[in-house]
């Protein structure tokens, strides 16, 4: 019997994902554009959490660069839209992004703890204030025109970018690769004692985790018509996706991704429908769920699937 239920699972399991594929993949012949705007959205926000999820979540380092990335995608889309192909610029940002994690996290990923996330903050305020500096100083202008283009192509482009995601993380978490990651989070001295070269590791997990990032940040760019630091490197696109990832619970890759769906869709019904009380909203069910789902959503599903177990097997012993 439990051989049996194991298979159904096995067999449930790429079937839906085939199925959820296939919707995604159709849903703009027949949704309407708000639905289009609004999933793209939110796939957006679970690329940011799921690339901060594949190094924050086994290592415990709590990078707060996502904005520094996600602004460099804006920015290469900006400089390079108007003379490359699409799919050019989106590749060249996600290179771009790559690089400069690589850069930063061989300079930085030996401090620890708070140090860490102040040193990838203070990123993104370098790099925001620099492009400012640049731009005042010597094109005498403050911000840049985008190409700007329509939502079905932005819908499918941020739809393959999740879906690499996902691939990617997946295989992370399946490999050798991942099993060191998560005796790095464990005890970072002890994987170090075994072999593990735990710089190493730490800087090309952090560098792969912002190509994503980095390409999110170049599609969504086309959405604008103008852009500027202040806009491209805003420092919520560094909160939102460790708020996130806390909502959904950090302790497995799902639990990031969904709360990047739930925050997602939560943020834009309460913009929607309180314009001016909706961060006042926000900040109330962050706290809430921060202290009574200390293990976020995947944590409360787990404690349920428990509980009525349970009561299956009091039933049967009965």
């Amino acid at each position: 019997m439990d051989i049996a239920r194991l298979d159904l699972r096995k067999m449930w399991t790429p079937a839906l994902l085939l199925i959820a594929l296939a919707l995604f993949a159709t849903l703009p012949l027949y949704a309407s554009r708000y639905l289009v705007i609004l999933l793209t959205s939110i796939a957006m926000y679970v690329v940011l959490t799921g690339s901060w999820a594949i190094f924050s979540g086994p290592t415990g380092y709590i990078s707060l660069a996502p904005a520094a990335f996600f602004g460099l995608g804006i920015y290469t889309s900006a400089v390079l839209g108007r003379t490359s192909p699409l799919p050019a610029v989106i590749l060249v940002a996600g290179l771009a992004s790559f690089l400069v994690a690589l850069f930063v996290g061989a300079l930085t990923l030996r401090l620890k703890g708070i140090y860490f996330a102040m040193f990838t903050f203070g990123l993104v305020e370098l790099i925001k204030y620099f492009l400012l500096w640049y731009e005042v100083e010597f094109t005498g202008t403050r911000g840049r025109f985008v190409v700007v283009v329509d939502n079905t192509t932005i819908y499918y482009v941020m739809f393959i970018i999740l879906a690499t995601l996902l691939l990617t993380a997946y295989l992370i978490r399946r490999s050798r690769f991942g099993m060191a990651l998560q005796s790095i989070g464990e005890c970072e001295e002890a994987a170090a004692h075994i072999g593990v070269n735990v710089n190493l590791l730490k800087t090309v997990t952090f560098a792969i985790s912002a190509i994503f990032i980095g390409m999110a940040g170049a599609i969504m760019a086309t959405r604008w018509t103008y852009v500027d630091p202040y806009i491209a490197f805003n420092p919520l696109f560094s909160f939102m996706p460790v708020l996130m990832a806390i909502f959904g619970g950090i302790g497995r890759f799902g639990g990031p991704i969904l709360g990047a769906v739930v925050f997602a869709y939560l943020e834009e019904t309460l913009i929607t429908r309180f314009p001016y009380y909706y961060m006042l909203l926000f900040g109330i069910v962050l706290i809430i769920a921060v202290v009574y789902l200390p293990n976020g959503l995947v944590g409360l599903a787990q404690i349920l699937q428990k509980r009525i177990s349970e009561r299956r097997h009091a039933h049967t012993g009965r």
